[in-house]
């Protein structure tokens, strides 16, 4: 590993022992960075050098109670943004390099840019979903050690609880606000610049939360340079968006899936993203509607739901469609394409690996499959044994690729990763063309299903 930036060096030190890292695989020409990396420098000051400040990055609808209008930050408005909280961050707030700092707000603006204003500190973020109640919020203020907080005022009650008990967590701020002390109005006495720490590509730049009914939940760790490779795989191989693409979707910038859709993806390569707080699927239709998004994210109940609604021209500008949880039965996949003429891009995924590892294009789908290996990841069916097992055979699938498990200091590390392979936990069999045709779950550790 190259010697850490991080001051802090509490999640490093937690890292699993390396015998119980999963191999890691590079073999695309993308996946070579350098040993010197930060994870919102490459993308937000990368579009800024790569003369994409005037494009559009995030849209949004406005204050209205019928929000008429989209609201627009640029490459470079973002950037300002970002860089303007990371000012606070370090120079108000205290945060040093390695400090864990949660991350709590709906789809918005002020919650994408502080995510990267996190990580350009050299801190860690840990995103947590607004629906987290003060047990919750407790128990991952426990785990990671979170010494600061960043909060949309709406949600702050329960954090405040959980703050009023916790020796670790020293400063909670809030923003979406007009208090005198909310996030915003420090951030105006800011400079409009700051130069990103300089991070290691293998230090740590996001926890991330997977559930676990009924147990502790599993901290996972994310390198910066996971992040990286999360855009460069399944996105430049399958999705094949472009620079002139509209994201949108259902997944909340709280989970690995949401992150990846509506940040990571569109602005590696220059597109924008429509932010909405409200994904039920009807408010989604609507914005498929009214807003034009070229690219959607949702899970297999919203897309029935939708497809219900929707008659044969009203996709507006709808050209790819992506699913991710449960795969897709032939009866959804078919009544979506009945009602857009649209092909749903499947896939599996997990917060352990970041973003999905399995799936397949348009172009290739097959009813009951969850799809291929995804362009840098290898997949193989095992049995319990941890032995390969042939064509038709069912068993336990077993990923290895760029990204893959670390728990924050968890001993159910040894069971994720066996022999060097990440086991998600889903069960099937590869057929003869190499789709991966998915049975049930292996007990909770696949219940995130990385859609949250």
């Amino acid at each position: 590993m190259t010697a850490s930036a991080h001051v802090d060096t509490f999640a490093r030190d937690l890292l699993p022992p390396r015998d119980e890292w999963p191999d890691f695989v590079f073999d695309l020409p993308a996946l070579d960075w350098p040993a010197r990396l930060n994870a919102a420098s490459a993308l937000i000051d990368a579009a800024l050098m790569r003369g994409w400040g005037e494009r559009t990055a995030i849209v949004w609808p406005d204050d209205a109670p019928v929000a008429r209008t989209l609201r627009r930050w640029t490459y470079a408005d973002l950037g300002i943004v970002a860089s303007r909280i990371a000012h606070v961050l370090t120079g108000d707030f205290g945060v040093r390099p390695g400090n864990r700092v949660m991350l709590r707000g709906p789809d918005s603006p002020m919650t994408a840019a502080c995510w990267f204003a996190i990580v350009k500190a050299g801190a860690i973020v840990v995103p947590v979903p607004t629906s987290w109640r003060e047990h919750e919020l407790t128990a991952a203020i426990d785990i990671a050690q979170i010494s600061h907080a960043l909060c949309d005022a709406r949600f702050a009650a329960d954090l405040d609880k959980a703050a009023a008990t916790s020796s670790v967590l020293r400063h909670v701020a809030r923003f979406a606000t007009d208090s005198p002390d909310a996030l915003e109005t420090w951030m105006r006495q800011k400079t409009a610049a700051f130069e990103p720490v300089a991070t290691a590509a293998d230090d740590v730049a996001m926890i991330a939360f997977a559930a676990s009914a009924g147990s502790r939940p599993r901290a996972t760790m994310h390198f910066h340079r996971d992040i990286l490779a999360a855009c460069d795989c399944w996105p430049a191989h399958v999705l094949k968006a472009s620079p002139d693409d509209l994201f949108a979707g259902s997944a909340s910038l709280a989970s690995t899936y949401g992150l990846g859709a509506l940040l990571f993806f569109p602005l590696r390569i220059g597109a924008s993203a429509l932010l909405l707080e409200s994904t039920t699927a009807e408010a989604l239709l609507a914005a498929v509607a009214r807003w034009r998004p070229s690219v959607l994210f949702a899970d297999a109940a919203r897309y029935r739901t939708m497809a219900a609604w929707l008659g044969g021209n009203d996709r507006a500008r709808l050209a790819k469609c992506v699913s991710a949880g449960p795969t897709l039965s032939a009866e959804s996949r078919a009544t979506w394409k009945a009602a857009t003429g649209l092909e749903i891009i499947d896939g599996i995924g997990a917060t352990e690996m970041l973003h999905f590892f399995v799936s397949h294009r348009e172009d290739e789908t097959r009813a009951g499959a969850a799809g291929r290996s995804v362009p840098g990841y290898r997949t193989a069916v095992m049995d319990d044994a941890g032995r390969p097992l042939p064509v038709g055979v069912p068993g336990r699938l077993a990923v290895k690729g760029p990204t893959g498990c670390r728990y924050l200091g968890d001993a159910r590390q040894r069971a994720y990763v066996r022999d060097g392979w990440n086991y998600p936990g889903d069960t099937g069999f590869v057929d003869a063309d190499g789709y991966f045709v998915p049975h049930a779950l292996a007990g909770d550790v696949r219940e995130d299903r990385a859609v949250a």
